[in-house]
């Protein structure tokens, strides 16, 4: 796990090393940097050294020095790939380094061919000096981040937004509708808040001349639901076997390293999972991270004690109050690079923290709700489709106003504000309906509390096209506005920065390449079957973990901002009516009503709190 920078433009040795040291914090266990003289290319690269310690210093150059690549990630197959290049009289001078495979397989495959072929997670940059060619890259969900912008003659990238800002040519200016998608997302999709500032899109590659700097960005994969509708009862069977064969082999292949690996505990099915096929891959106990808080309804930590037990495994709690807790979210907002309004960052940011004292390298539970049909809303959705058929549009509004009455709970998912949410996106037409529930503001909301909105069809463009993406079912729609845009710019992004700063690589089994291939082939109504969710992940784990684990209610991992944003422990400074801001007067109107407990405004207040820190950042 890494950093990589770069740019084109005359030599700057000052500039790059300036842009790679902000990364320091990415990759803590070396540094390189090289600059290609004749067409102007800078690239820079950061290191946590996790496999082939001795041999995998970047920048890496191919036997041959054909080709020279600056790489962040992982390719989890490098082995079985090393040994195919091999057999074709491909020359390797590392020892066992998956970045020396990405050379040799694109000198032997080809750009489609390497691309094919890789499963893991991964940005790079690849340089190829017979053709002068640069070529990007970045994994099929982007676990791994990419940005670039093109600014005042210069061309750069990087694996986070503060390193671009590094070199003197780009300005980090606000984009007017960008922030208006991250008030109706809570993040902004395929994209960053500054106008000129990309991210290169998951699942594709970009090839840039040199010199002259032509671009070209192509998809090589994007997530996409397969059904087999003819499926039967009977291949249900098939499919869990299948399932459990191929998360096997993930865990296991995310296990290897020449450094310490553990695996994030919740006691949910998810992480629940990933520890059983550990425990039944590894040669010694595995270790275990959780973390508690004082809090009742956002404490997973006895789940996790209990499962830990259950597998013997060598588990670490950490225990904080909530007061601990909202302490650390000023340093953590400061140093996030890019506003996503999910307050389970705070949360993440106290595990990666926990987990760091012990080991650099954990496996996650990420990508299980999203393929698997996990979320609170999955459930809603047969409710949501009777509502919209049987209730009149003019007898909506009434009824939402009518539930805004009930008295406000800052607990985990209370009735009161799964009621509210669901009823306030019902107003809304079905392909708005998944951000209306997720967002800080529904689109109705949207219009009403921004200085200068945007049309609804610009700002909810993304959330239109994941549902116009497939012609199944609700559920079907909905796992793809999950997995294309939630999953890739909202959960990845999350686990990637608050690892990231504690110089923690987070590895995700349920993202595997042939764990996925299986997961867009698997029926809905498999996924969620008579109203349980993960259903067909529950059977595949059904008698390999403990009964209780399969029935536990599903519980996000969270704390309690909008208790904090009452009580003040969180402060919100308004910049009234600017880009980073709602209007001053609806700001000012949330503020009281939240304060008041007359409204629970907790996502708005909390998007805008992030939204602000992030100004200050840069």
């Amino acid at each position: 796990m890494c950093g990589i920078v770069g740019f084109i433009g005359a030599p700057r040795p000052d500039i790059l090393a300036a842009m790679t040291e902000s990364l320091i914090h990415r990759g803590p266990d070396g540094e390189g940097r090289h600059i290609e003289q004749d067409v102007g290319l800078h690239l820079g690269q950061r290191r946590l050294a996790i496999l082939d310690i001795a041999g995998g210093a970047q920048p890496m150059w191919d036997a041959e020095r054909r080709c020279v690549v600056v790489f962040n990630g992982q390719i989890y197959n490098h082995a079985e790939l090393r040994r195919e290049l091999e057999a074709l009289g491909r020359p390797f001078h590392s020892d066992h380094s998956d970045t020396e495979v990405i050379l040799q397989a694109y000198l032997a495959w080809g750009v489609e061919g390497m691309h094919r072929r890789f499963n893991g997670m991964w940005a790079f940059a690849l340089y190829d000096l017979a053709r002068k060619r640069l070529l990007l890259s970045r994994d099929r969900f982007g676990e791994k981040p990419l940005y670039y912008a093109d600014q005042h003659g210069t061309f750069a990238f990087a694996s986070e937004v503060t390193a671009l800002a590094r070199h003197p040519a780009i300005a980090l200016r606000p984009d007017a509708l960008s922030i208006q998608k991250y008030f109706a997302y809570g993040f902004v999709p395929g994209g960053s808040i500054y106008d000129g500032i990309r991210k290169l899109p998951a699942g594709s590659w970009m090839t840039v001349e040199l010199p002259r700097g032509a671009r070209e960005v192509r998809r090589y994969w994007s997530f996409q639901l397969e059904p087999d509708e003819g499926a039967q009862a009977a291949d249900l069977g098939g499919y869990v076997e299948e399932l459990r064969a191929r998360m096997k082999r993930a865990v296991a292949m995310r296990l290897a390293a020449d450094v310490p690996v553990g695996v994030l505990l919740s006691g949910g099915i998810d992480s629940s999972s990933v520890v059983h096929f550990a425990a039944a891959s590894a040669d010694r106990p595995v270790k275990t991270f959780s973390i508690g808080f004082d809090e009742p309804s956002f404490d997973e930590s006895p789940y996790a004690e209990r499962v830990a037990a259950h597998y013997g495994t060598e588990h670490v709690s950490d225990h904080l109050t909530l007061a601990q807790a909202s302490a650390i979210v000023p340093e953590m907002l400061a140093r996030l690079d890019e506003p996503i309004a999910d307050s389970s960052l705070v949360a993440c940011y106290l595990l990666f923290r926990h987990v760091r004292r012990h080991l650099p390298v954990v496996l996650s539970g990420d990508g299980g709700d999203e393929l698997f049909a996990g979320y609170e809303t999955f459930k809603g959705l047969r409710w949501a489709k009777l509502y919209d058929a049987l209730v009149p549009a003019p007898l909506r509004s009434g009824l939402s106003f009518v539930a805004g009455l009930l008295p406000v709970s800052h607990r985990y998912m209370s009735l009161d504000f799964k009621l509210k949410r669901m009823l306030s996106g019902l107003r809304e037409p079905p392909p708005l309906w998944n951000p209306a529930w997720i967002g800080p503001f529904a689109p109705r909301e949207l219009a009403e509390s921004l200085a200068k909105p945007a049309p609804a069809e610009a700002i909810y463009e993304d959330a239109i096209a994941a549902w116009n993406a497939t012609e199944g079912d609700l559920t079907d729609r909905t796992l793809q506005f999950y997995t294309r845009l939630y999953l890739t710019d909202d959960i990845l992004v999350k686990s990637d920065r608050t690892a990231m700063m504690h110089s923690v690589e987070a590895r995700a089994p349920f993202l595997d390449r042939d764990v996925v291939d299986l997961a867009r082939r698997i029926p809905s109504r498999l996924k969620l079957h008579k109203g349980e969710t993960k259903f067909i992940l529950k059977e595949a784990m059904r008698g390999l973990l403990p009964g209780w684990v399969l029935k536990r209610r599903k519980q996000g991992f969270g704390v309690p901002v909008g208790r904090w944003l009452a009580d003040g422990g969180l402060r919100l400074e308004p910049r009234a009516d600017s880009l980073y801001s709602m209007s001053r007067a609806t700001l000012d109107r949330l503020v009281k009503e939240h304060t008041s407990a007359q409204a629970d405004h907790r996502f708005a207040l909390w998007a805008q709190l992030v939204l602000q820190s992030a100004a200050r950042g840069h």
